[in-house]
């Protein structure tokens, strides 16, 4: 894995806003995994490969435009002008793409980032919410199989489901 100048021992930490007491600090159980924060190595190569490679085309313009002028003279003014803006609309569109490159790391990046804040924030609902339950001394309701009884056992019916409920609903 390449290094892309991140401290991955501050990534893993969970940050907050209020200090952190033994009694109230609990250790976040979604670790962030070596593939959430993978750099993505090709896509920065080639961003930078199309920003190498547009730098070039502006030198290589540069060089043609100083060829023409000293082969042609001032004749040659009307051909460098159509071919400088070839060179450079094409050099804009690779400097485009590798910027695109780049971007959709760091909007890659910022989708994991969610999904590991989302998936924190529902294991401490769900954690809020089993120890509010407990303290009340209610119990969570037992939850019913979907599954029709299997044969022999209670509540079977040798003729099926009822017609109704076939059709999902």
């Amino acid at each position: 894995m390449a290094d892309d100048g991140r401290d991955t021992d501050q990534l893993r930490v969970e940050r907050r806003d209020e200090p952190r007491t033994s009694s109230t600090y609990v250790a976040p159980e979604m670790d962030v995994r070596d593939e959430d924060l993978e750099p993505h190595a090709g896509l920065r190569y080639i961003a930078r490969l199309f920003k190498i490679l547009s730098l070039l085309l502006i030198i290589l313009l540069i060089a043609e435009i100083v060829i023409g002028l000293m082969e042609q003279g001032n004749a040659a003014i009307p051909r460098l002008l159509v071919e400088a803006t070839r060179l450079i609309v094409f050099a804009g569109l690779l400097w485009g793409a590798a910027d695109m490159g780049l971007m959709l790391i760091e909007s890659n990046h910022d989708l994991r980032a969610t999904r590991i804040l989302v998936g924190r924030l529902s294991q401490r609902v769900q954690r809020a919410e089993q120890a509010l339950m407990a303290s009340q001394g209610i119990g969570r309701p037992p939850v019913m199989p979907r599954t029709p009884p299997l044969p022999g056992a209670p509540g079977h019916d040798p003729r099926g489901p009822a017609p109704d409920d076939r059709r999902p609903r």
